[in-house]
């Protein structure tokens, strides 16, 4: 999702006369988007900022100016915080309100005192940024349907940073993945912090699902797949379990956060859900659509896990047998329930629990990996390699995949024979 915001900051700074360079040096406006979910992230900022800090004070020595603007979540957590920390900094503003970027920069150009701009307003930020974003000439496109969470869960900030559920209509969804398509797209990801929560309105004024997004978009001719991420567990209703397999453009890997397979660490979590319900999800999932594979989220480490709770765990992902995961130690976040907790577990307990976790994970993708030996695979090519000898292409199971081919075959959707593994990608030659 900060990948998308950050093509719509730019989107919305392009209709005003900044365009995009790679050197930070030559930079008259430098934006750091950033992401407030783990301590190491949130920490990152300040050290990056420290960097820019020279380069401006540099500049303003030649007679030059630079703005400096943090956006996303810890700007929206911390607020006049960096300011206090980083006085440098021009511009703080939240992943809300970043349409008045242009309004921002004029004010803060009239004036030496920084700009604090983290408010959750009522109009909908979509209906002010740019209907054009054609300098996205991406074959994988992102696409946001729904921000915000309710669901509050004790160890994240996303309630605090996103603000609560919305939903876009699926009128204005349909008109930027066509946007999209007709820029090059041959795969859209919709983004939502939790996806399949959406509850947008149709064209006749009716409340839907994610289901019928995706057949909507799914009608764009030249639109060869369809994601989806990340969902919840508790949004993952009978219609949106049922489209897996009807309909063909969704591909068959689902990401799905389970966090713990401890039912006492998931009532912590406030998560909503058992391993019971997850379970019936992941199997109603495979009866509809056999091929499918799943991905998740781990949390190790939070407070008052025990070992027993841990192997409950590891005993969930040796089940299921994951085809990739995220994994993280537990980090606790300012402000959340879980970070007050006083049954935190140690840090060395931790980073043994989340490498014996993350060396099983790795055991199941190249195990998955290997499975398509010998077997057909559909991918979409990308890329060439370093080499330019060689493609780099994806599978429908975001699998990277190296084939020898013709060039002409960039961008489009095809079957591949693969011959062998390594540990980062599939080997494979054409079948066309």
């Amino acid at each position: 999702m900060n990948v998308y915001d950050s093509d719509k900051m730019f989107d919305i700074l392009s209709e005003n006369g900044y365009s995009s360079i790679n050197n930070p040096e030559d930079a008259d406006l430098v934006i750091l988007n950033t992401c407030h979910i783990r301590e190491k992230a949130g920490e990152k900022v300040y050290s990056d900022l420290g960097r820019i800090r020279k380069i401006k004070t540099n500049k303003n020595l030649r007679g030059k100016e630079m703005f400096i603007v943090v956006a996303g979540c810890v700007a929206q957590a911390e607020g006049e915080e960096i300011i206090k920390r980083a006085p440098f900094v021009d511009i703080v503003v939240g992943p809300q309100t970043y349409h008045k970027l242009p309004q921002l920069l004029k004010s803060v150009k009239k004036s030496i005192a920084p700009e604090i701009e983290i408010s959750f307003p009522t109009e909908e930020k979509f209906d002010f940024l740019p209907k054009n974003n054609t300098h996205n000439r991406e074959l994988s496109s992102f696409l946001t349907v729904q921000e915000g969470c309710d669901k509050f869960c004790t160890f994240c900030v996303v309630p605090y940073t996103r603000g609560s559920e919305y939903s876009r209509p699926v009128r204005d969804i349909v008109a930027e993945a066509k946007l999209l398509v007709s820029g090059g797209a041959k795969e859209i990801v919709l983004l939502g912090q939790n996806v399949n929560a959406y509850h947008g309105l149709a064209n006749n004024g009716s409340e839907v699902g994610l289901d019928y997004v995706i057949n909507c978009i799914a009608d764009i001719e030249e639109l060869d797949r369809i994601r989806f991420t990340t969902s919840h567990p508790r949004d993952m209703n009978k219609n949106l379990i049922k489209i897996f397999g009807s309909q063909k453009k969704l591909m068959p890997l689902m990401h799905l956060p389970v966090q713990s397979g401890s039912d006492k660490i998931l009532k912590h979590m406030n998560r909503g859900h058992t391993i019971k319900d997850y379970k019936e999800i992941i199997y109603s999932l495979k009866m509809v659509r056999p091929e499918i594979s799943f991905s998740s989220d781990f949390i190790v480490g939070y407070p008052g896990e025990t070992d027993s709770d841990f192997d409950y765990t590891i005993n969930l992902i040796q089940e299921i047998k994951f085809s990739q995961a995220f994994s993280f130690m537990y980090s606790p976040r300012p402000g959340t329930p879980a970070s007050i907790n006083n049954d935190q577990v140690a840090e060395k307990i931790k980073k043994n629990r989340l490498q014996e976790l993350q060396k099983i994970l790795n055991e199941e993708r190249l195990n998955f990996n290997a499975s398509f030996i010998g077997k057909k695979l559909n991918i979409l090519l990308e890329k060439v390699t370093d080499s330019k000898s060689e493609f780099i292409g994806k599978s429908e199971y975001l699998q990277p995949v190296k084939v020898k081919c013709n060039q002409n075959l960039l961008g489009q959707t095809f079957n591949v024979f693969v011959e062998s593994i390594d540990s980062n990608c599939l080997n494979a030659r054409s079948l066309n």
